[in-house]
């Protein structure tokens, strides 16, 4: 059903993908968007562990929530920059692309339970995790991510 690499010398380990999803913070979701093209946005994420998804905070309308109410299909692209070869000026770049369903979670606890571990990601301050999530969080949804289908892989930009 998906489509393996053309180039699979270039696939990175499961293992490698994982570590980018756990160490990048943002990535960019795309989803079915109106009249037929596709809508992508910027978005930081959570990618659990513990249950294999990827979770993203949002409000509880606009465009992408409209779309995944039609169509729960989307895929997320996140990549990081590996570094160059030394004297060089090409940039290696690790880059993963999930594939999965998108479920709209409404959930107050499981809302706090993930807001607060992707703010972790970006600063351990707790007084502004409590004023965020209660000026916030009555309005936030969550989208979870479900993958059933993810690659990656290593290039030079050359």
């Amino acid at each position: 059903m998906f489509r393996e690499l053309a180039r699979r010398n270039k696939q990175l380990p499961q293992e490698d993908c994982l570590r980018v999803l756990e160490t990048e913070t943002r990535g960019v979701l795309s989803v079915h968007g109106d009249d037929g093209y596709p809508y992508g946005m910027p978005m930081n994420h959570f990618y659990n562990a513990d249950d294999g998804c990827v979770y993203f905070h949002c409000g509880k309308a606009g465009h992408r929530l409209d779309a995944l109410r039609r169509n729960d299909k989307a895929s997320f692209c996140v990549y990081q920059q590996a570094g160059q070869e030394e004297g060089g000026w090409a940039w290696k770049v690790k880059s993963v692309i999930i594939f999965g369903r998108v479920e709209i979670l409404n959930d107050w606890d499981t809302i706090v339970d993930i807001t607060t571990r992707l703010t972790r990601r970006f600063t351990q301050d707790d007084a502004y995790l409590q004023k965020e999530l209660m000026q916030s969080g009555p309005g936030t949804l969550l989208l979870k991510l479900t993958p059933e289908h993810m690659c990656g892989k290593l290039v030079t930009e050359k």
